[in-house]
């Protein structure tokens, strides 16, 4: 073959595969792109132990539900103190009554803690959904008020909590700072309570004296019970 022919080849030849091999590149880096986030996919809610303020104020929670004291009601309601209650709807499934007088006589308000209080970091997403979306409902239902923050039983989450509390209509997901509830025989702490500190309690057979002990603290300190949905939710 003639060198000029030879030549006219090889340019064919390249002409050829540029295209090819420029194809190939591009796919290789299309495939290196990571993929973006689902559309729509909720982003998760904070997590608050402690809220940041200069504001003299203290945050009561009391969580569960099962035990109704007219006692603890009626200092709840008597002292005005803004509770945020994080109860389960078995507990007011026999007894509504009693929480509904606590909302519409008092200030306290009635935030998600799941249907069954299980472990929610032994579900999966959808399982997580289904126990805060489920009590969500269930409180809107009943009390005509949506919660707007919720609590994973026994303080354990995950990513995946965070996520499924905003996808139920959480803006926060609220754990605490001191638990004053007695447990037992066993005396609860008496810490030096700080602005922001979130406390919790229990609708225990103690919960009269549990609060009675909280607000003395608080009241030493030189702090106020606050509403902790207007410091926490968006």
């Amino acid at each position: 073959m003639s060198r000029p022919r030879l030549y006219r080849t090889l340019r064919g030849v390249l002409a050829a595969l540029v295209p090819v091999a420029l194809f190939g590149a591009l796919a290789g880096s299309a495939q290196a792109v990571p993929a973006a986030p689902a559309a729509g996919w909720p982003d998760p809610v904070p997590v608050v132990s402690h809220v940041e303020t200069t504001d003299p104020v203290v945050f009561i929670t009391i969580d569960d539900g099962w035990f109704h004291d007219p006692a603890a009601a009626k200092l709840l309601l008597d002292r005005r103190v803004p509770a945020s209650l994080f109860v389960l709807p078995g507990a007011y499934s026999y007894d509504s009554g009693y929480f509904h007088t606590l909302l519409d006589h008092g200030r306290s308000r009635v935030e998600n803690h799941t249907i069954n209080h299980p472990d929610l970091t032994t579900l999966d997403a959808a399982g997580q959904r289904a126990e805060l979306c489920g009590a969500r409902d269930q409180h809107l239902a009943e009390f005509g008020d949506g919660p707007r923050l919720m609590r994973p039983p026994y303080g354990v989450y995950n990513e995946a909590t965070r996520t499924a509390a905003r996808a139920c209509g959480a803006e926060g997901l609220v754990t605490w700072t001191h638990d004053l509830t007695t447990w037992g025989s066993v005396a609860p702490p008496t810490p030096t309570l700080k602005a922001g500190d979130i406390i919790l309690l229990h609708f225990t057979e103690t919960l009269e004296q549990d609060l009675k002990r909280t607000l003395d603290l608080a009241e030493q300190a030189g702090l106020k019970p606050a509403p902790l949905r207007e410091y926490v939710a968006d």
